[in-house]
């Protein structure tokens, strides 16, 4: 399917109406603690060194970076919320506003790429996870981190998310963009609302 003019023209209108849909993300303990642990747990299984070039995509406010700055790593996050851009930026990290699923870098140009509860956010998740292919280098690493549907927090009736997806379908379509799954864990813990569940999915490129 070749897309024309007035289809480019509605995609475009499309994703300006539900770029208002963003909203700040500013750090909480659990997300912190949760981003601390799967990170040290990723560094550990990928061996990668210090000037390591990542992506944070969907950055926040920096909860991931700060990580990747005590490790010694090149990274540089995006993020479509101008106020998380503007607080990271105060902080000193370099981060562009920037849609996951229309990526302005070359080929390969990452070792590691960071996705922590943004491909949720996807209005085109399969899509999405070939861009994330396309900037990593073969051999690269891709952490996902997603809400599982149907918990308490009822993830899926968040207005700006779009694709929360079983795990089964996650996992299939990760396979399809030219991964190895290393490692798929449940992170279960209970919150004001009640007992809620993340998926984290570990992979390297073929």
């Amino acid at each position: 399917m070749k897309l024309t003019s007035a289809h480019v023209e509605r995609l475009e209108s499309f994703l300006s109406k539900i770029a208002s849909e963003t909203y700040p993300e500013p750090p909480s303990p659990l997300h912190s603690d949760l981003t601390k642990q799967m990170l040290d747990r990723l560094m550990e299984k990928s061996a990668l060194p210090p000037g390591t070039k990542v992506l944070d995509v969907g950055c926040g406010q920096g909860v991931a970076l700060e990580q990747f700055a005590a490790r010694g790593c090149d990274a540089v996050g995006i993020t479509l919320n101008r106020v998380d851009a503007d607080e990271c930026r105060r902080r000193g990290y370099r981060v562009l506003e920037m849609d996951q699923s229309f990526l302005d870098f070359p080929d390969g140009e990452f070792d590691l790429v960071w996705c922590r509860h943004c491909l949720e956010h996807s209005i085109f998740p399969y899509f999405t996870l070939t861009e994330l292919a396309r900037v990593l280098r073969p051999r690269g690493w891709l952490y996902v981190e997603v809400p599982a549907p149907d918990t308490a927090c009822r993830h899926q009736s968040n207005r700006n998310h779009y694709s929360v997806l079983g795990k089964s379908m996650l996992a299939d379509l990760i396979l399809r963009c030219g991964f190895r799954i290393e490692e798929v864990l449940d992170i279960g813990f209970t919150v004001a609302a009640g007992p809620d569940t993340y998926w984290a999915f570990t992979q390297q490129k073929l």
